[in-house]
């Protein structure tokens, strides 16, 4: 490779030997974009996608094609009967709120069927933070958890029984601040049947935040009613600057709709204030930019593998969403490589994060973001609590030459501090 980085030669050929061990997974990675930039470019086609809708409207949003459009091909290319995309989620959390708050009622139950949820998800429920706050559970709604197995798997015997009495049954795709894998679409289509099976007519919603577009189908095509995600996440292909999506049944699509804006006025309002042709341009983009992220992660899970870490997944296992695990061993690792992310980033790669008290989580994070959009986490980008096991969580990365080279700058930053060694 042109050595522009000065980078260490003993990195460059660990890092060519690294890349040549991922030829099987890049060529997966490859027909599984090609696969859904056909689903997209149909949805796209046979809704009628007019420069038209690529315009914003203003006030009310009375009639905006746009906004309308975008429902379709979401509720198309992700297989369902409806979508919400709004550029007034503000984030992911936000889209999964409305969509809890919009389907649950008092006395209902909600079951987590992937063990405890992602820590910003957990004030919204009411099992931590201050009583009153308008949590889930302030509002009479009962949570039940259904704690993984050790080895990381669903424990599909007590989901079962906890889903007979539940309305909603909640599956996190992704693996969060913890170190279980990530669920792939034959998991999540197990725990569909297996909750279906005990209660037909419990509601199963996925946070499908990192997972779209990283295989073939999306879990609405195997029976669950709700998918969830944000658009600075892997359907906003680096492009949408903000917004979220549900989608799934039209009716609880419908439900949600009127809790992110009113009771009886739902998804007929709200502008689209120009933003319409970043998410249809950032939606048409997202299969190749997501394909750029997962060879991204791959590459990062062989080099450090190399480099004597350990990774979640490994470099050869089968990819579910767009995040890795690099196991870093100590806090001073940790740091190390989060620096070195945002040393090799295109936007603020001079700035040096420290970790710091992020509203919603409950220890001090270090972030390394240097994106174009604040907290798109489909650019590069690595976050961790400061904590055992001291893991950083890699995702990201909008064209994979970037994307290794991102990575390969966090070696390099290590290996000057001498905290790595390369033999």
């Amino acid at each position: 490779m042109n050595n522009i980085f000065d980078f260490d030669e003993k990195l460059i050929i660990l890092s060519e030997q690294a890349e040549s061990d991922c030829d099987e997974q890049f060529a997966w990675i490859d027909r599984v974009c090609e696969y859904n930039s056909q689903k997209v470019l149909k949805a796209f086609i046979d809704n009628r996608v007019s420069e038209t809708c690529l315009k914003g409207t203003t006030g009310y949003g009375y009639g905006d094609c746009g906004r309308d459009t975008i429902d379709k091909v979401y509720a198309q290319a992700f297989g369902c009967e409806d979508a919400l995309v709004r550029h007034t989620f503000v984030n992911g959390t936000h889209a999964l709120s409305t969509g809890l708050f919009g389907v649950l009622r008092a006395g209902d139950t909600m079951l987590a069927a992937t063990g405890k949820p992602y820590d910003t998800l957990e004030e919204v429920i009411g099992i931590r933070g201050e009583k009153g706050n308008g949590s889930l559970i302030d509002f009479g709604v009962k949570y039940e958890q259904a704690d993984l197995l050790p080895s990381g798997e669903p424990d599909y015997e007590a989901i079962s029984k906890k889903s007979e009495y539940a309305k909603v049954c909640y599956i996190q795709r992704s693996r969060g601040y913890s170190l279980r894998p990530s669920l792939s679409i034959e998991v999540i289509a197990k725990i569909v049947d297996t909750a279906k099976k005990a209660n037909p007519d419990i509601i199963v919603m996925v946070d499908n935040c990192y997972g779209e577009f990283v295989e073939k189908m999306e879990p609405t095509s195997v029976g669950a009613d709700l998918i969830i995600g944000s658009l600075i996440k892997n359907p906003g292909g680096a492009i949408a600057s903000t917004g979220g999506y549900i989608a799934g049944k039209a009716d609880l699509v419908n439900k949600c709709a009127d809790r992110l804006t009113c009771v009886g006025m739902g998804k007929e309002i709200g502008c689209t204030l120009g933003q319409s042709r970043e998410m249809f341009l950032g939606f048409f983009m997202a299969p190749q930019v997501v394909a750029s992220a997962v060879k991204t992660s791959v590459f990062a899970c062989r080099l450090f593998e190399k480099l004597g870490f350990e990774t979640l997944p490994k470099s050869h296992e089968t990819r579910t969403d767009i995040i890795a695990s690099v196991l870093l061993k100590n806090p001073e690792n940790l740091v190390a490589f989060c620096q070195g992310i945002q040393a090799g980033s295109p936007v603020d790669s001079y700035v040096t994060p420290e970790a710091w008290d992020m509203p919603g989580y409950d220890s001090k994070v270090i972030m390394a973001a240097g994106a174009f959009t604040m907290g798109a986490s489909i650019e590069l980008s690595a976050d961790a609590p400061l904590r055992e096991p001291y893991a950083a969580w890699l995702q990201g990365g909008i064209t994979y030459p970037t994307g290794k080279l991102g990575v390969m700058v966090a070696a390099q930053k290590m290996l000057e501090k001498n905290l790595i060694n390369i033999d």
